[in-house]
């Protein structure tokens, strides 16, 4: 049996698709650096992440495969899913082996399971975009905590920064411990080193602007006066808004 070890990153993965047919050598198994190897391993090769060969294996998907197929790959792997790695490479290999697309043959079960894979995630990236609820910060910073699933939040890092343009906002993913920062001019990844305060989904009153908890208190009573309570269907309401985003909803608390 030959396993691949790889750093676990997207690049990293692209980069064992190239080492591999460079080798013309292909695992058994792919599994990160310092996981526990198989019992019946007879060999082992680690890859070494090179941007530049990952570059290549990615160049040469975008002229096999439509720009939607692509963006499957991208979801799997923000899926986190495990043995979603795996699943990638054999889904690579095969497409770049056949001399036809692969992307619509849902007869075989890995492009089956990457596009169902990848319709998860693009909903969880959906849902983001629709229930971030920002709290202005005393430092007139927006923030939103989340905690999605998957590690969607990247889907929506876009959306956010063309639509949100004119203040600086911060979205954080409690789950993942990773964040992006917009300063008015980029977005920028980051970490914070103290997030424990945050879990309620609420900023500390003491770290509100003045005026945030007031405009929550309008929001709430905007939300109350135009709630017609006799067509509540909490289930319906839980179909179209997942509980989990409750805690972070301003009109939920």
């Amino acid at each position: 049996m030959l396993v691949f070890f790889y750093d676990k990153t997207f690049e990293g993965l692209l980069t064992a698709v190239f080492d591999a047919y460079s080798r013309k050598t292909f695992p058994d198994r792919i599994l990160g650096e310092g996981e526990i190897a198989p019992m019946f391993m007879e060999e082992s090769y680690t890859v070494i992440t090179q941007e530049d060969r990952a570059a290549r294996v990615w160049t040469a998907l975008e002229k096999k495969m439509t720009k939607q197929a692509c963006n499957m790959l991208t979801h799997t792997w923000l899926s986190e899913e495990e043995g979603s790695d795996e699943l990638l490479f054999r889904y690579i290999r095969k497409t770049i082996d056949s001399p036809r697309s692969i992307e619509t043959n849902f007869g075989d079960e890995d492009v089956l399971t990457v596009h169902q894979i990848a319709r998860k995630v693009a909903h969880e990236g959906h849902y983001l975009r629709m229930f971030i609820r920002f709290q202005k910060a005393a430092d007139d910073i927006f923030f939103a905590p989340i905690s999605p699933i998957f590690n969607a939040l990247p889907l929506a890092i876009d959306h956010f920064a063309d639509r949100f343009s004119d203040q600086k906002w911060v979205i954080y993913d409690l789950k993942r411990k990773y964040g992006y920062y917009y300063d008015l001019h980029s977005v920028q990844e980051i970490t914070l080193e103290n997030d424990e305060h945050l879990l309620s989904g609420k900023l500390d009153e003491n770290l509100m602007a003045e005026d945030e908890k007031l405009f929550q208190e309008l929001w709430k009573g905007y939300f109350n006066s135009m709630t017609i309570k006799e067509r509540i269907n909490p289930r319906l309401q839980r179909q179209h808004m997942p509980k989990r985003f409750w805690k972070y909803l301003t009109e939920k608390q």
